[in-house]
């Protein structure tokens, strides 16, 4: 018998963005709809929050678009609210010259469509986002990238790089499985969690030391007994459906939490594990796809991971706009069942 973490409880608590919130993202910031919202420690007393795909002045009123409402591929904020019972505020954002906030991840233009920030993390005073560059939408869930790669940025999200080599191509195999990523720090590495360019596959676990995070050629995979330096190699830690994934460390539980979309289950699973390596557990539903149609994310707060409360952001396709949610964890002393 084992002692599972499960969500005894789940609530939404407050939308972050968009009009009519207490944020005023659309006054304040010219956001009037955007999605993703990825947290992560600054490590300088803020957490930075780093959107997707941004509108404002003449947004549709669902979901994405059009290009001709202020778009902008990417934004980030910054917030130093600890009390995230009522919601999560947001202090300032990088902003453009005459204000708003302004794309902070350049896109290249061409055959790019967008450039989509997926997991991000603070190591050694450098801020690192794991990106993807997206070349065609298709189906829902479905897409094609031209690669995935990782930003960079070493004056405190200002301005950011993204390095050739510090890229996963994509192009002609479409096969690749770190096109969307989440980090972990563990002990000496960064970890990165990885799948293809969709919804509909497994997820695979890869590793570097810090001096690396900028040279794919560094990375090691995890084959599902020992790590090499083959990303062909790369076993599934879990199977999928996998869409965004988000992953941080509970020390209260002390074991690792895994957030991401499970389109087969129609909503935002949490997973557990004693090991980044596993096993995973099975997980559970925390929201619902049924109660909120069209969810996607589930992006750990980084100061929430120390309790049995956690807290994390959502996004919904219909308001397109991301919203703060709570889940009380508790133990199930049951046999944990494990996937992968």
């Amino acid at each position: 018998m084992t002692a599972s973490v499960v969500p005894v409880q789940t609530t939404r608590v407050a939308q972050v963005t968009g009009a009519g919130t207490a944020n005023r993202t659309d006054e304040r910031f010219g956001i009037v709809a955007t999605d993703l919202g990825i947290l992560w420690d600054a490590g300088d007393g803020r957490v930075l929050v780093l959107f997707g795909d941004t509108y404002g002045e003449g947004w549709c009123g669902n979901g994405a678009g059009p290009g001709t409402a202020d778009w902008r591929r990417n934004v980030l904020a910054y917030s130093t609210d600890t009390d995230l019972a009522s919601g999560l505020s947001l202090d300032g954002v990088v902003e453009r010259p005459g204000g708003g906030a302004c794309q902070v991840i350049p896109s290249g233009g061409g055959r790019e469509v967008t450039v989509i920030p997926n997991g991000a993390i603070a190591v050694d005073g450098n801020h690192y986002v794991h990106y993807m560059s997206v070349r065609e939408w298709g189906a829902p869930g479905r897409w094609r990238t031209n690669y995935a790669g990782i930003a960079v940025s070493r004056d405190g999200g200002h301005t950011w790089d993204k390095p050739r080599s510090a890229r996963w191509s994509n192009r002609w195999t479409g096969t690749n499985r770190f096109q969307i990523g989440a980090f972990a720090r563990d002990g000496e590495h960064v970890y990165l969690f990885g799948t293809t360019n969709g919804r509909y596959d497994d997820a695979y676990l890869a590793r570097v030391l810090p001096s690396g995070l900028l040279d794919t050629g560094a990375y090691e995979y995890w084959d599902g007994s020992a790590w090499s330096r083959s990303e062909r190699a790369a076993a599934p830690v879990f199977t999928g459906p996998v869409g965004e994934m988000s992953v941080g460390y509970n020390v209260h539980f002390g074991c690792w939490l895994m957030m991401h979309l499970d389109e087969r289950r129609r909503g935002i699973v949490l997973r557990t594990a004693p090991e980044l390596t596993g096993p995973w557990t099975d997980g559970d539903v925390v929201v619902s796809g049924d109660e909120f149609p069209a969810i996607y994310g589930g992006f750990l707060h980084p100061w929430s991971l120390d309790g049995p409360d956690l807290y994390y952001l959502v996004s919904q396709w219909g308001p397109y706009n991301v919203f703060l949610t709570h889940t009380r964890l508790g133990h199930n002393s049951t046999s944990a069942s494990v996937n992968g």
